[in-house]
């Protein structure tokens, strides 16, 4: 493990669109100032209106894996090719104008987004997390190529893991998100599925096959192994150079995808800071401490 903070900002390999923006547009700005405020409050409460007993939620912390995974699961659902422009405008987020959503589940149900903790209009819901220690590193990286934060990963680490609206996004602190879900009225039923980011890199195939069935889709394991297959960390890549977004400009959206990435790019101060403060909702979610690691290779060896 690095000793010295390294930089985490992935700036290689841009996409080359013809339409290129601004990272972020004043107005962006502003709207992530008022998500950090009381002002959140009533416009959660906008966004969650018109929602239906039958429509399922894909939830996560911001950068746990999401994007990836509604790719695969609209080429899935659609049986069309998933791309960025398409995907977010026929299988948006929360934040999105939703009335537009595809109706493709039973009874005529949205497949929808969030990065929201569980929220009681949430009746069916998958789930994701991923490793606190490589989401911080994604996060920082992903915000501080869109222009919203200046200061230094330490820092960042401190919003990430103390602050009640996190530095940008207003979602609050890792831990407590990952506890909202877990001890949900939902929670332990079948109508909620809880899946780690990790376990469904490591066998994609078989986990896209339990959400499927989850959702109450039927789609058989050839269309799954391509699906995964159309929708590579490298596929996506070419994908985002077609289709280029705001984080496009100057990084990326598609950054690796890894696992444990955090062991080479945390110093042991910051890993022990995380460990301190969200290690309960980590032992929850099966993700051992440095210690406990380093404890397994020890007996190995």
């Amino acid at each position: 493990m690095h000793e010295q903070q390294n930089s985490v900002i992935d700036k290689t390999d841009v996409g080359t669109g013809d339409k290129r923006k601004k990272p972020s547009s004043a107005y962006r700005k502003i709207r992530r100032k008022f998500a950090k405020t009381r002002l959140r409050v009533p416009l959660n409460w906008l966004r969650h209106r018109g929602l239906k007993s039958t429509d399922v939620f894909f939830a996560g912390y911001p950068k746990s894996g999401t994007t990836w995974s509604r790719f695969v699961l609209f080429e899935l659902l659609t049986g069309k090719p998933a791309g960025f422009r398409q995907t977010n405008t026929l299988m948006p987020t929360i934040i999105d104008l939703h009335s537009k959503t595809l109706r493709l589940l039973p009874g005529g149900g949205r497949l929808i987004s969030t990065h929201e903790d569980y929220q009681k209009e949430y009746r069916k819901a998958i789930y994701i997390t991923r490793d606190p220690r490589d989401v911080v590193l994604s996060e920082y990286a992903f915000y501080t190529v869109l222009d919203y934060y200046h200061g230094t990963l330490d820092r960042f680490i401190d919003s990430f893991l103390f602050t009640k609206n996190c530095s940008v996004y207003g979602y609050g602190p890792w831990q407590r998100h990952v506890f909202t879900w877990l001890d949900s009225p939902i929670a332990g039923t079948e109508n909620l599925m809880v899946l780690r980011f990790e376990d469904l890199r490591r066998n994609p195939a078989s986990g896209f096959a339990q959400m499927v069935k989850f959702l109450g889709a039927e789609v058989d394991m050839d269309k799954i192994i391509r699906a995964v297959e159309n929708n590579t960390v490298q596929k996506m890549r070419e994908k985002e150079d077609k289709e280029p977004v705001r984080a496009s400009i100057r990084g990326r959206v598609v950054r690796h995808g890894a696992v444990r990435g955090w062991l080479s790019q945390l110093t042991p101060d910051q890993v022990h800071r995380i460990e301190k403060h969200a290690g309960e909702a980590m032992a929850r979610m099966g993700y051992p401490l440095l210690s406990e690691m380093n404890q397994e290779a020890a007996n190995v060896g």
